[in-house]
């Protein structure tokens, strides 16, 4: 009875047409979720950061003793005020300032970098390849913060300084995923078109291969904007970063940490200010890297 049963099963309606599909809709709807909420989050931070000189708020370092540590809410502001009676929602804004640009030119620069080195070594391979990959082993086999604390003792903290600082230990994660691109890129049949019309190999990577590799690169970039911040904010936390009159976000952290038993608002704040710009960002590049990848698959 029970061979008999098993003779007469219906066949399943669903198809692995269907459960592709299903799964083709689960990962677009995730990329749709993760592009918004990230968007969201960044555009919380980004926007009133780059709107802090013309908002109506008080000057960053204008001080009030009589109102020092005052909580949020308080008449005239928002997030209250720090212990030098500063308002303290003005300081993070036009804090942000300086700390989103570090952040943006160091990922720049280590893009710029990362790309250049990383194409470089998957095309021509040899002793370019050999000299880029030592360069970037010896640099991931150094503690990240202590080079970073190293570089800005013997340089001073200043801006320049910091966003290169923060460039040059970035660039390794851009140029390792460069170079992998790039060795599968230079294997497909347009490169030895190229090359069979004539061209040299140093046009063929800049014309043809480079352009083919910089959106999956890029994503990388963004991604490392993130941890740019994070190390700027570290750097200041420590007195490494850019000096006074410069409010950076790590700075703020540092002043505020003696008051954190009374006067929570000090470093929490700051702190979520952070904590809002990382997980946008973090969300925005991951929602980016599946619709590449389901684009690709839809290509392919």
């Amino acid at each position: 009875m029970s061979s008999t049963a098993i003779g007469t099963e219906r066949p399943s309606a669903v198809t692995a047409r269907d459960l592709a599909r299903a799964t083709a809709t689960r990962t677009r709807r995730s990329a749709h979720v993760k592009l918004w909420a990230g968007a969201v989050c960044t555009a919380l931070v980004v926007v009133p950061v780059a709107l802090a000189n013309v908002l109506p708020l008080p000057g960053a370092n204008a001080q009030d003793l009589s109102r020092r540590r005052l909580p949020p809410l308080s008449e005239g502001h928002l997030f209250g005020t720090d212990q030098l009676g500063r308002d303290l929602l003005s300081r993070i804004l036009h804090g942000g300032q300086v700390s989103l640009t570090v952040g943006v030119l160091a990922v720049l620069v280590s893009g710029l970098i990362g790309i250049a080195a990383g194409a470089a070594a998957g095309f021509f391979g040899g002793w370019v390849d050999a000299l880029v990959s030592r360069f970037l082993e010896a640099q991931l086999a150094l503690p990240l913060l202590m080079m970073l604390l190293l570089v800005v003792a013997l340089f001073g903290p200043s801006v320049t300084v910091i966003t290169c600082v923060i460039a040059v230990a970035q660039w390794p994660e851009v140029a390792r995923l460069t170079r992998s691109l790039v060795l599968v890129e230079r294997e497909k049949p347009y490169v030895a078109a190229a090359r069979v019309l004539g061209l040299r190999a140093w046009q063929v990577l800049l014309r043809h291969v480079i352009p083919n590799v910089v959106r999956p690169a890029s994503l990388v970039v963004l991604l490392l904007l993130a941890q740019a911040v994070l190390l700027e904010s570290a750097l200041s936390f420590l007195g490494a970063g850019p000096q006074r009159p410069f409010a950076t976000w790590g700075r703020i952290i540092s002043d505020g940490q003696a008051y954190i038993t009374t006067s929570w608002w000090l470093v929490t704040l700051p702190g979520l200010v952070i904590a809002l710009l990382v997980v946008g960002v973090n969300l925005l590049g991951d929602g980016l890297r599946d619709r590449t990848r389901r684009r690709k698959g839809a290509g392919a």
